[in-house]
């Protein structure tokens, strides 16, 4: 079990998404659009407007689009102009995450983002639930000492249903620069028990900490505290 308090990240889509999820307790950001399809790059004026409005902070989702997460020439230069603009825009980090068509993380694809990036943080997003052996995945994000976060639901459609994966990988992470950032599916109730089986260090919320569990709620800043809470009692 983490010796200090969980982190807690939750996604917002709105400036008063994150608002209400930083004075709640939230420790971090994942700014979005288009949550129903999986996260989308968001705009420059919304994230713009985050990082003023909130003292935690800000990540920003870096994917042109959802029809899959192998992407072309065209796809990684528009990502790298859209990193451009979130550095320039202050923000602590990207999400990110691209395949290549065999299900390998494409490690040329993210050196290029990495560069890009500069010093930001590098989460890499749930593509890595789409890669052909986690584990191995896992591995190859290892190698890159700008990826911090991995986030992940152990490849199931709920993280919930992944306990004994996430596990290994918190195992397989351990001692290095790389967090487990489990999420998807998570909810408050389960979130303690959720904790204490897999010894994860960051959590990750979106539907679950949204009025009336829909995702296209807005954020229920009473959900995001019970969370906070929860986790804090586990330190």
């Amino acid at each position: 079990m983490p010796a200090s308090p969980v982190l807690l990240e939750v996604i917002a889509t709105a400036v008063a998404d994150a608002r209400l999820a930083a004075q709640a307790g939230a420790d971090r950001l994942e700014i979005v659009t288009a949550m129903g399809e999986g996260g989308l790059t968001p705009s420059i004026g919304l994230i713009e407007a985050v990082v003023d409005a909130v003292p935690i902070p800000v990540n920003v989702i870096v994917r042109p689009h959802s029809r899959s997460f192998v992407f072309d020439a065209h796809d990684l230069a528009v990502m790298t102009r859209d990193v451009r603009a979130i550095v320039a825009a202050g923000a602590h980090g990207i999400v990110t995450g691209m395949l290549t068509e065999a299900r390998e993380i494409d490690c040329e694809g993210l050196a290029r983002l990495i560069d890009v990036a500069g010093d930001l943080a590098i989460t890499f997003h749930r593509a890595f639930d789409e890669a052909r052996d986690l584990h191995e995945a896992f591995d190859t994000l290892l190698g890159f000492e700008a990826v911090t976060n991995v986030l992940t639901s152990g490849g199931k459609p709920s993280v919930l249903d992944a306990a004994d994966t996430i596990r290994l990988l918190v195992q397989q992470s351990a001692g290095s620069h790389c967090t487990v950032l489990a999420g998807a599916g998570l909810t408050v109730d389960a979130i303690a028990g959720f904790v204490r089986a897999t010894g994860v260090a960051a959590v990750h919320f979106g539907s679950g900490v949204r009025i009336g569990g829909n995702g296209l709620a807005p954020v229920d800043p009473l959900q995001v505290a019970r969370v906070r809470v929860l986790l804090d009692a586990l330190a």
